[in-house]
C-alpha cells in the first residue's frame, strides 16, 4: 500500500540539518578524518598567506576565515549531510509505502582501490571490497526496487515474505512514478536497511504505528494510492 503524507510530516522525517547518525556517516573512518584534517591545515596556511598579502586592514576577515578553515574537519560532515538532505527535500510529494521483501542476497562489491609497494619495490594495486546486502522489496501493484547496503549482523534474520516499509518520493501528486526511496524498515525484526540514514527513524516508527492503527480501524478518510510503475 501507498499512503500520501503531508509536506510537514515529510520535512520532519527528513530534516534540513544533519542528524547525529548522518553526521557519523560523513565522519567516516580514521583515514577520512585525516584527509579533512589535512585540508584544514592547508586551508589555514593559505588564509594566513593571503591575509598577509592583503595587509592589516583585513585582520578581522583573516581571523574569521582562519577559524572556519581550521575547523573544516569538524563542520564538513554537517555540511555534506545537510546538502544531501536538501537534495531529497526538493521532491514535492512523498508517501508511506508498505510492501514485502521479495529477495535478499549478499554480494561482494568493489568500493575502491589503493596503490602500494610490495617487498620487491613493485607498484601493486589493492582492491578494497565489502560484503553488501542486496534487498529487493515490492508490492502487489508490481512496483519493486532494489537497495544495496553494507552487510550488518542485524540483517541476518531478513527473509522473503516479511513486511517492509519505507518513505517514497515523487514529483507527481498521485505518486504514480517513484523517483526516490529512503531507508527500508523491517517491523518484524525492528531492523533498518540503508546505506545513508535519511530518516528520523523514531518519527517514521510513530507514523507506521499510527497508520497501522488507522488501517485496523478502517478510517473512511484514509486515502490509499497504488504505485503504477517500477522504479529504475
Amino acid at each position: 500500500m501507498l499512503i500520501p503524507i503531508t509536506r510537514q510530516k515529510f520535512e520532519q522525517l527528513i530534516p534540513l540539518i544533519a542528524t547525529s547518525p548522518q553526521y557519523s556517516y560523513y565522519w567516516g573512518k580514521v583515514s577520512d578524518f585525516l584527509k579533512r584534517l589535512l585540508i584544514s591545515v592547508v586551508a589555514v596556511v593559505v588564509v594566513l598567506v593571503v591575509g598577509g598579502l592583503l595587509g592589516q586592514g583585513f585582520e578581522a576577515l583573516r581571523l574569521l576565515f582562519s577559524i572556519i578553515a581550521g575547523l573544516y574537519w569538524f563542520w564538513s560532515p554537517v555540511y555534506w549531510a545537510s546538502r544531501r538532505n536538501i537534495e531529497v527535500r526538493r521532491y514535492k510529494y512523498s508517501g508511506f509505502w508498505r510492501g514485502e521483501v521479495l529477495d535478499v542476497f549478499v554480494t561482494e562489491e568493489l568500493i575502491g582501490t589503493e596503490e602500494t609497494v610490495n617487498n620487491r619495490g613493485e607498484l601493486v594495486i589493492v582492491e578494497n571490497r565489502e560484503r553488501r546486502l542486496n534487498l529487493e522489496v515490492g508490492d502487489e501493484t508490481g512496483f519493486a526496487t532494489l537497495m544495496q547496503a553494507p552487510l550488518r549482523r542485524t540483517h541476518k534474520g531478513i527473509a522473503p515474505g516479511q513486511i517492509a516499509e519505507m518513505l517514497v518520493m515523487s514529483n507527481q501528486p498521485d505518486l504514480a512514478r517513484i523517483a526516490k526511496t529512503s531507508d527500508i524498515y523491517i517491523p518484524r525484526l525492528d531492523v533498518w536497511v540503508s546505506d545513508y540514514p535519511y530518516l528520523q527513524r523514531n518519527i517514521f516508527s510513530q507514523v507506521s504505528r499510527t497508520l497501522n492503527k488507522a488501517d485496523e480501524e478502517d478510517y473512511p478518510t484514509q486515502r490509499v494510492v497504488k504505485s503504477k510503475r517500477r522504479r529504475r
